[in-house]
């Protein structure tokens, strides 16, 4: 078991929602250009699959990002068919992130079954929030991605790219056997992520492939895909100011 903690300061993402046409080409630059993420596995070590289950309140508090439930998400995530899992928190603030994850053996879901925290648990933290918070599981989403990282100048940077989105409902602390349908059906979605400002290896990206930054969560996507199925595909993008949002 491991319980971490980390704070970035001015950490920054880039998200961009990308078809999956543009994709192929993608990948090749970024294999051309950064190394494997070193957790990366498959023919090219930078591959793996990711399960999610995220928290939320019954009046999705979370997903509407109301009040202070818009700057947190408390998530369970499985790499693969992986015996392990991650309790983790996700906390952003102006120009800071925040994150803390355990780390502990599937089993250790059981913990979040019941309403006693117990206090010898390493993961105790994350199920007292939810407890607090009154979270529980909303929805689970699966995704394969590829992961690259780099030195450069600005300090290190990470891409990823995630294709074959899928999300199903979820009532308890539990990973669902199938992974559910599909959304965001035709598209990937690349994040960029860096510190303080873009770098050099970066630009030449945005640039090379004309790219247009979008705001895409991964669980409001999911959410929104099960609540309303009709709107699992592309979905409806609107513009604001520098960056198209997808609803």
């Amino acid at each position: 078991m491991m319980d971490t903690r980390e704070t970035r300061a001015a950490a920054c993402e880039i998200k961009f929602v990308i078809d999956e046409g543009q994709a192929p080409a993608i990948r090749d630059w970024a294999r051309a250009n950064m190394r494997p993420d070193p957790h990366g596995a498959g023919a090219f070590a930078d591959g793996y699959t990711t399960s999610t289950l995220y928290f939320d309140t019954r009046q999705l508090d979370v997903f509407n990002r109301r009040d202070s439930f818009g700057r947190a998400k408390y998530r369970v995530r499985r790499y693969g068919d992986a015996p392990s899992v991650f309790f983790e928190r996700k906390l952003r603030q102006p120009g800071l992130l925040i994150k803390r994850r355990t780390f502990d053996s599937i089993d250790a879901l059981s913990y979040l079954e019941t309403h006693e925290v117990d206090a010898g648990w390493e993961g105790h933290w994350f199920h007292r929030r939810l407890l607090v918070r009154r979270l529980r599981p909303v929805c689970q989403v699966t995704y394969d991605r590829m992961a690259r990282v780099a030195a450069t100048a600005e300090g290190s940077v990470r891409l990823t790219l995630d294709s074959n989105l899928h999300s199903v409902g979820i009532d308890a602390p539990a990973f669902a056997a199938a992974p559910g349908d599909p959304f965001l059906a035709g598209c990937n979605i690349l994040e960029l992520k860096y510190h303080a400002r873009v770098p050099a290896l970066f630009r030449r990206l945005i640039e090379e492939f004309a790219l247009t930054p979008a705001t895409a969560s991964k669980y409001r996507l999911g959410v929104a895909a099960i609540r309303q199925p009709e709107r699992a595909g592309v979905p409806g993008m609107r513009s604001t100011g520098d960056a198209a949002v997808y609803a």
